[in-house]
C-alpha cells in the first residue's frame, strides 16, 4: 500500500497557501528587505517600547499599502541604489544609538514600508503571486519585527546594547559593500 499511494502533495500550491509562503519566502530571501526590516527594529528596540510598537505596526501596514499600489502594475521595478540607501542608513543609525523622535522612526519606518513594499508588490504582480503573496510578506515583516525589537527592548546590560549597535554597523558594511556592487553592475536584486 505504500508504494502506490491515492495522492501526494509536495507543494501547498493546491491548498491555497502556496502564494502565502512564497511572499514568506520573498523577505527571508531578499537581502535588501530582510535587512532593512531587521535594521528598523534594531533601531525601534533600542529606542525603547512605545518605539518598537509603532514601527511594528507603521512599518508592516505602509509595506502592505506600498505593496499594493506596485500589485496595480504588471511589471517589476527595482531601484537596487534605494533599497540599498535605505538599509544602510538606518544601520548607521543603529551603531550611532541616538534616542530619535517617535515621529522621525515613524516617518523612516513609513517611507521605507511604502518603497520595500511597492517594489515588491511590483515583482509579485509581474511573477503572479498577487495579493496573497503580498500577504505573506506583511506577515513576514510584522514577525520579524516583533521578535526583534522586543528581544533589543528586553536588553538592559550595557555591554547587550552595544552588541546591538555591532550589529547595526554591520548592517551598514554590508549596505557599503552592495553599494559597491550596485555601482560596479555586478549585482542587481
Amino acid at each position: 500500500m505504500s508504494l502506490w499511494p491515492k495522492t501526494a502533495y509536495a507543494h501547498l500550491m493546491s491548498t491555497g497557501f502556496g502564494p502565502f509562503y512564497d511572499g514568506v519566502i520573498h523577505l527571508i530571501m531578499s537581502p535588501d528587505d530582510l535587512l532593512g526590516v531587521f535594521a528598523l527594529s534594531l533601531l525601534a528596540g533600542l529606542a525603547g517600547a512605545l518605539h518598537g510598537r509603532s514601527v511594528l505596526f507603521s512599518l508592516t501596514a505602509a509595506w502592505l499599502i506600498g505593496g499594493l499600489i506596485g500589485l496595480q502594475l504588471y511589471q517589476e521595478i527595482s531601484l537596487p541604489l534605494l533599497n540599498t540607501l535605505s538599509f544602510l542608513m538606518v544601520g548607521i543609525l543603529v551603531a550611532l544609538d541616538r534616542k530619535l523622535p517617535l515621529w522621525l522612526v515613524n516617518c523612516l519606518s513609513i517611507i521605507i514600508g511604502l518603497f520595500h513594499g511597492f517594489f515588491n508588490g511590483s515583482a509579485m504582480s509581474d511573477a503572479g503571486g498577487g495579493i496573497l503573496a503580498l500577504l505573506g510578506i506583511a506577515t513576514g515583516v510584522f514577525v520579524i519585527v516583533t521578535i526583534s525589537a522586543a528581544f533589543v527592548i528586553s536588553l538592559r546590560l550595557t555591554w547587550m546594547r552595544a552588541a546591538v549597535r555591532v550589529a547595526g554597523s554591520w548592517i551598514a558594511a554590508i549596505g557599503l559593500l552592495l553599494l559597491g556592487w550596485t555601482f560596479r553592475g555586478g549585482l542587481s536584486f
